[in-house]
């Protein structure tokens, strides 16, 4: 039979989940420069319109069916291809509490977590990638990378199969899936595409904060769906891990500022937001696996991590526009590994080093992770290689000038040259001159 509250909190999941991708589109759009700000959100809900049909032609099967013979390990089978077969079928419902939901909820919440996992790359590589490039890029990076790493996650893949001395690996939203995923492949499109014009000597400041802490509060909303939900019931687990999720995101927050206030004697916006992020995707593998104690220990480290990851890209020469590796990889990392020493054994986890666990969940969180960044960055070159020599993944040095709105789409965020016409028309008025020798402003002469 169907629980009812199970149910209707995985639908309830899968639509904070999909919020999520606008408010990324929100948060990279307003990072991004400002004569290329629609092109970066347009990335986003591209993201969106591509991996969700994809996935119901083919990727839940590739990621969640059984797949033949050895292969199994590495990716799926045909089994759900359609998603017809999975009409009308129930999760049974287990002694635990969990289960009794029809298997399409399940199918529609994991297709957010996909759409999602793409959208993140593509901050990486704003202000100079050619979007019908991005088109194409998105679906083939989709088949070749985030199905089968999925796979080897959550579908009984290799990574789930990996054991040492009876621990486990723990990857209880998307760690290593989704996070480490994207910000290996981020990295990776950074190299093909190449640096910016002027990176390193120009100011690329982000063009509109608010837009900033609008996506960050959307993806905090979001987030709870992402985390929450990955319990797969509305029960104790659940709750765990939302609580977790929001001191987790709160300490980050704190931590990136306190680094801010170190380095540079000022606390900023964008500090606040981005360290939000941080502590999402930190506690994002750990969420229901670590105490609050514990998340908040997570969260503290990683905003601090991430906060100094993000200045890699100077030091090292990649142009990681808006910090996808410094905050998704690098926390993606920072949440997975510290589960070897704080996981506290609940949901059924097993126990880090300072709960009196042994090494052997360190080691496959490592083995874990190394993996997923080995295989994503490698795959992901070689995409990016091969559309980069056939159509060409990066726009011209002139459309980069003049920006992506303008050249790639026919419009603009913002009507930049009816300001400047009426800018023009303001100064070219005679305005009268009041007692006391000022001008007049033009309100004032209305």
């Amino acid at each position: 039979m169907i629980d009812s509250g199970n149910t209707a909190w995985l639908l309830i999941s899968a639509a904070l989940v999909m919020l999520m991708t606008p408010g990324l589109a929100f948060f990279y759009g307003g990072m991004s420069r400002a004569k290329s700000v629609l092109n970066m959100m347009l990335m986003s809900f591209a993201s969106i319109a591509v991996v969700s049909v994809l996935w119901v032609v083919i990727g839940h099967s590739l990621t969640y069916s059984d797949g033949p013979g050895a292969l199994d390990t590495f990716i799926g089978g045909l089994d759900y291809v359609g998603l017809s077969n999975l009409i009308g079928e129930i999760e049974p419902a287990a002694e635990d509490g969990t289960g009794g939901y029809p298997l399409l909820v399940d199918a529609g919440f994991q297709m957010m977590f996909a759409v999602i996992t793409v959208a993140l790359i593509s901050g990486a590589i704003a202000d100079r990638a050619k979007f019908g490039a991005w088109l194409l890029f998105v679906p083939v990076w989709a088949l070749l990378v985030y199905f089968p790493v999925a796979h080897w996650v959550w579908g009984e893949g290799w990574i789930e199969q990996l054991e040492i001395g009876g621990y486990t690996v723990i990857d209880f939203a998307g760690g290593t899936a989704v996070h480490i995923n994207a910000g290996a492949a981020a990295l990776a499109l950074t190299f093909v595409l190449g640096r910016r014009k002027g990176f390193g000597s120009e100011s690329m400041r982000p063009h509109n904060l608010p837009f900033v802490l609008l996506g960050t509060a959307l993806l905090w909303f979001g987030w709870f769906g992402f985390n929450a939900g990955s319990a797969y019931a509305a029960d104790g687990t659940a709750a765990l891990a939302l609580v977790n999720t929001q001191v987790a995101t709160a300490a980050a927050t704190g931590a990136w500022m306190l680094v801010e206030r170190f380095r540079y004697g000022k606390v900023s916006a964008l500090g606040f937001a981005s360290g939000a992020v941080a502590g999402l995707v930190a506690i994002t593998p750990a969420a229901a696996n670590v105490t609050p104690l514990g998340a908040i220990a997570v969260g503290l480290l990683s905003g601090a991590v991430c906060a100094y990851a993000i200045s890699w890209k100077f030091k090292f020469k990649y142009d990681d526009a808006l910090d996808v590796v410094g905050i998704h990889m690098v926390g993606g990392i920072v949440g997975s590994l510290i589960l070897g020493l704080v996981a506290a054994g609940v949901a059924g986890g097993s126990d880090g080093l300072l709960y009196g666990g042994g090494i052997g969940l360190l080691a496959v969180q490592t083995i874990a992770v190394i993996g997923v960044m080995l295989y994503s960055f490698a795959v992901t070159w070689v995409i990016a290689k091969v559309i980069h020599l056939v159509i060409g993944f990066r726009i011209p040095e002139e459309v980069e000038t003049n920006g992506l709105d303008h050249e790639l789409h026919a419009e603009s965020a913002y009507a930049f040259d009816e300001l400047d016409e009426l800018e023009d028309a303001t100064e070219a008025v005679s305005l009268p001159t009041p007692p006391g020798g000022e001008t007049a402003s033009p309100k004032a002469k209305a």
